[in-house]
Formats: C-alpha cells, sequence, structure tokens
C-alpha cells in the first residue's frame, strides 16, 4: 500500500512538472497537440499508480519523451509557420461582412446551434449584430459586431479616464503577497502604512487590494 501511495506521489510530481514546462497556455486553451500529450501522459501515468508490478520507469520514461516531443515541437511551430498550421491548424472565418459562410461551417461541421450557443457565451444574442466571426485553432470564437451595435469607448467619446493600472491583492487572510505587491509599483512599507493609518494588524484583515496610485480597499477578518 506505501509503495502505490509512494509511486502515486512521485508520478503526480513529474506530470505536475511538466504542464509546466509545457507553458501557461497548456492549462487554459489547448492546441491539438496539446491535448493529445496531455491525455496520452494521463493514460500511461495510470498504469505504473494501479499495478505496482509494473516498473515505475514504464510510466516515467514515456512521459519524459512526450514532454520532450511537445518541447520540440514547440520550438517547430515557433521557427515554421507551415509546420505550425500542419500541427494546429489555421483560423477559419464563418461570418464575412455580416453573411454566414455556409460552405465553412459545413466544412467545420458546425452547426447554428453551436455558433449561436458561442456567440451568447460572448454577450450576442443575435446575428444581425455581427459583422465578422472567427473560429480560432482553440476553437473559440472571435467576434466583431457591426459598427452600430459595438459599445463606443472612452476614446471615441472624448471622455479622459485616468489610468489606475491593476487593482490586486496585495493581503490575502491575513498574509502579504509580494509579487501583487511589486505588480503595483509598491512597497511592503507602504502596505504596513495603510494599516497603521487604520488602526489595524495585519492579522486583522482578511482581503487588501490596492492600486499603483495608492488607492485601496480593506475587508476586516471576520472574527466570529
Amino acid at each position: 500500500m506505501l509503495i502505490s501511495v509512494i509511486r502515486t506521489f512521485i508520478l503526480y510530481l513529474l506530470i505536475l512538472l511538466s504542464l509546466r514546462i509545457m507553458g501557461k497556455r497548456q492549462l487554459s486553451e489547448m492546441q491539438a497537440s496539446e491535448l493529445v500529450i496531455t491525455l496520452i501522459m494521463s493514460d500511461i501515468a495510470v498504469i505504473p499508480m494501479s499495478n505496482t508490478s509494473q516498473p515505475l520507469l514504464s510510466g516515467v520514461v514515456p512521459i519524459l519523451v512526450l514532454i520532450s516531443l511537445e518541447l520540440v515541437f514547440s520550438v517547430a511551430m515557433l521557427k515554421n509557420a507551415k509546420f505550425r498550421k500542419l500541427v494546429c491548424g489555421s483560423p477559419e472565418m464563418v461570418i464575412r461582412d455580416g453573411e454566414i459562410l455556409q460552405e465553412q461551417m459545413r466544412r467545420l461541421r458546425m452547426t447554428t446551434e453551436d455558433l449561436c450557443v458561442q456567440l451568447r457565451q460572448q454577450g450576442i444574442f443575435s446575428l444581425d449584430d455581427v459583422e465578422y466571426c472567427i473560429v480560432e485553432t482553440t476553437g473559440d470564437i472571435s467576434v466583431l459586431e457591426k459598427p452600430d451595435k459595438r459599445v463606443p469607448n472612452a476614446g471615441e467619446l472624448g471622455v479622459d479616464i485616468p489610468d489606475t493600472g491593476i487593482e490586486a491583492v496585495v493581503i490575502n487572510d491575513s498574509r502579504y503577497l509580494s509579487n501583487s505587491i511589486s505588480i503595483c509599483h509598491l512597497s511592503r512599507e507602504w502596505v504596513d502604512s495603510i494599516l497603521l493609518k487604520n488602526g489595524l494588524k495585519i492579522e486583522d484583515v482578511f482581503i487588501m487590494t490596492a492600486n499603483r496610485n495608492g488607492d485601496y480597499k480593506i475587508i476586516r477578518r471576520d472574527n466570529k
């Protein structure tokens, strides 16, 4: 039993490390090659986990080979656009100038229901509002609405909006988040001065957010 636990722990760490090595995109939207490798790695890892008579290396070696292949493929796709198109495909337009390209949708085996579902997920409930729609290589869609349906931005309205930068959580559950503090171009000393100004200790703070302009919000810890 202990051997099974140890083997599972080792393989878990190996797969976790593999995903980190293959990049952050592997944790969100995956290309076809990345999805295939992730699924194969999962299947390979299960065998030595469940069967202790199987050598651990029978799971470790194939996973390391797959990681190497993914890294080689990634570099090749970065260097060669044709190879990238061969492996990942290319974005395909399904609506152009407000007209649905029916032949393109048939080629992608995409129904109008599929298209409408993805449009609704982007807050668009009428095909008449769409000027261009592109199916990306990840399967998601990118949409450009018709000019009269687009929400005007501040520049178009001539409104000057100050740039406050990113608002980040600088204290979470009574712990300083150094990375978030640096993102806001602040310092731990500044955070401490704000706590002192409000008569608080870090133990009293559940969440504190701030931006680079020094605007902040503090949510106190509920001690009940």
